[in-house]
């Protein structure tokens, strides 16, 4: 069933000029690889757990690649090109088994259905001290988020060619070696955590409060303990069970899904929550983040020409049932935002200022809203241009006193 697969695949290639080859492997290469690899590289294809898929793969494509070094040529070039080529072989055969496997028996490698969601755990509180944290699980990808909560003037600022802008909401994302199994260095971020981290911003600023509801800097870190597939729909979901939990009030949770497609000739198969390798040998990773009301983030990566209307409705759809399922597994953690902050978050009072007492309260160079502060014990003070005052501490005695301070400020002007 594999070869006339492989043979369908190989004539529509060539007759649409979708592959053009260099050079051919050797037939030789070919069909020792067939007689001796073929059903092993199709059985590890089929186990479940990533590393050891990966690694029964690696195994058997280096014993066929050693089996060929060892053989005699007539130049060291010759035997190169031989382990070169019985590599892309069994690469090649793990390609065509996987969208096999999908495309004919409409089963995925892990045993799925195309529509079916790995099995889901979401938890929150793993650091009591953080302001708020919460941990997402989907299948073997993992993701604990981390958020923090800080005086406005805590704000980044955005310093570039353009005007100076400042911004409140932050959206970390990092992707360290150990979350696929390998060791390396973690150094500055590079395109995957710039992209992701972005996707991520972008799906949960949708359900922020307004700076005048809510007037504090808030800052997501986003920590993939483990990834096969789609960490940053994990991180959106870990990253709105986190603000909830840090009595950040959104407006609802966000859930984000991973969606997969293969295709083949005029016929397609749509797949839900990919994992890594469908992928890899897949032909789009479209990503679908929102809440129960629509989407807040979109993000396709594909790899033929374009699709059509019809796919991408149903993806939408399917996208929307995954979403639910994944969204049910959040409420159960928790449903709705905590009424209060963490005892570790700063604390904050709003006071509205005259425009015409802004400048006593701040004094002379500063020398009363000094003094708030150090009597206060460094208590933050944020005034603007239009008397908003917003104060911020962690002890709520310190926050009342420099709320009485500014009070008789204002009235003994």
């Amino acid at each position: 069933q594999l070869c006339a697969f492989q043979e369908e695949v190989m004539a529509k290639c060539s007759k649409e000029k979708m592959e053009i080859k260099l050079y051919e492997i050797s037939s030789s290469i070919k069909e020792y690889i067939d007689a001796n690899a073929k059903d092993r590289l199709q059985e590890a294809v089929s186990i479940k757990l990533k590393l050891e898929r990966y690694g029964k793969i690696d195994e058997i494509t280096e014993e066929m690649a050693k089996y060929f070094e060892g053989l005699e040529y007539a130049s060291e070039k010759e035997m190169n090109k031989a382990v070169k080529q019985a590599k892309e072989y069994c690469s090649e055969l793990v390609a065509l088994e996987v969208r096999r496997l999908i495309s004919v028996d409409k089963i995925r490698p892990d045993g799925r259905g195309l529509d079916e969601v790995r099995p889901l755990n979401s938890q929150i509180d793993l650091l009591p001290r953080a302001h708020g944290s919460a941990l997402f699980t989907r299948g073997e990808t993992q993701v604990l988020s981390v958020t923090t909560l800080g005086a406005l003037g805590d704000n980044q600022i955005i310093d570039d060619l353009t005007e100076v802008e400042e911004k409140r909401f932050m959206h970390h994302y990092n992707f360290p070696p150990y979350s696929v199994g390998e060791t390396g260095r973690m150094g500055n971020p590079g395109r995957r955590e710039i992209g992701h981290g972005a996707l991520g911003e972008r799906a949960l600023a949708q359900v922020l409060p307004s700076e005048d509801v809510f007037p504090y800097a808030i800052r997501v870190v986003a920590e993939v303990l483990e990834s096969n597939g789609s960490s940053s729909q994990a991180s959106i979901c870990a990253g709105s069970m986190s603000l909830m939990a840090a009595g950040v009030p959104i407006s609802g949770l966000v859930s984000g899904v991973a969606m997969g497609l293969i295709t083949y000739g005029d016929h397609y198969s749509i797949l839900t929550d990919i994992q890594g390798m469908e992928d890899h040998y897949g032909d789009m990773d479209f990503k679908v983040a929102g809440t129960e009301k629509g989407i807040t983030a979109l993000q396709m990566d594909i790899k033929i020409e374009g699709i059509n209307r019809e796919i991408l409705k149903e993806a939408l759809s399917q996208a929307h049932k995954g979403r639910i399922e994944i969204m049910k597994n959040m409420v159960a953690c928790i449903d709705e935002p905590r009424t209060t902050v963490s005892k570790y978050a700063p604390k904050m009072e709003l006071i509205s200022v005259p425009v015409d007492k802004i400048r006593d309260v701040i004094g002379t160079g500063g020398k009363m809203i000094n003094q708030i502060i150090e009597e206060c014990n460094q208590v933050k003070i944020d005034i603007d241009d239009t008397g908003k005052c917003v104060i911020h501490h962690n002890d709520q005695e310190m926050l009342d006193k420099a709320r009485s301070m500014i009070e008789n400020i204002i009235r003994e002007a």
